[in-house]
C-alpha cells in the first residue's frame, strides 16, 4: 500500500469510519421497514428495525463519546433505551403467546 494511505488512516480516520458505518445502520432501518411495508401493503415494523436501531444507535453513540459531544451522546444514548425497550416487549410478548400456546401445564417451548 502506498505510504500516503498509511498517512491518512489517522485514530480520527478510523472514528470517521465507524460514525459513518453507525450512521448507515441506522438508515438501514427505514429501508428494511419500507420495505416490509411494501410486502405487506400496509405499514408495519418489523423486528430487524429494531435490532438496527439497536446496533446503529450503540454505534453512533460510541462515535459521539469519541467525538465527546454531549448533545450527540444525550440523543443516542436516551435511543438506545427506547430501542431496548420495545425488543424487551417484543421477546415478553412472544414469550406469553408461546406459553399460551402451550396450554396450561406444558411446557412452553
Amino acid at each position: 500500500m502506498p505510504a500516503s494511505f498509511f498517512r491518512w488512516f489517522t485514530v480520527d480516520h478510523v472514528w470517521l469510519t465507524i460514525g459513518f458505518l453507525g450512521q448507515a445502520l441506522f438508515a438501514a432501518r427505514f429501508i428494511l421497514q419500507w420495505f416490509k411495508s411494501e410486502m405487506a401493503g400496509r405499514s408495519v415494523i418489523p423486528i430487524s428495525f429494531w435490532y438496527c436501531s439497536t446496533a446503529g444507535g450503540a454505534v453512533m453513540l460510541a462515535y459521539a463519546i469519541y467525538r465527546a459531544d454531549p448533545v450527540f451522546i444525550t440523543g443516542q444514548a436516551t435511543g438506545l433505551i427506547v430501542y431496548s425497550r420495545n425488543l424487551f416487549l417484543i421477546f415478553r410478548e412472544r414469550a406469553q403467546l408461546r406459553a399460551a400456546a402451550a396450554g396450561p401445564g406444558e411446557p412452553a417451548a
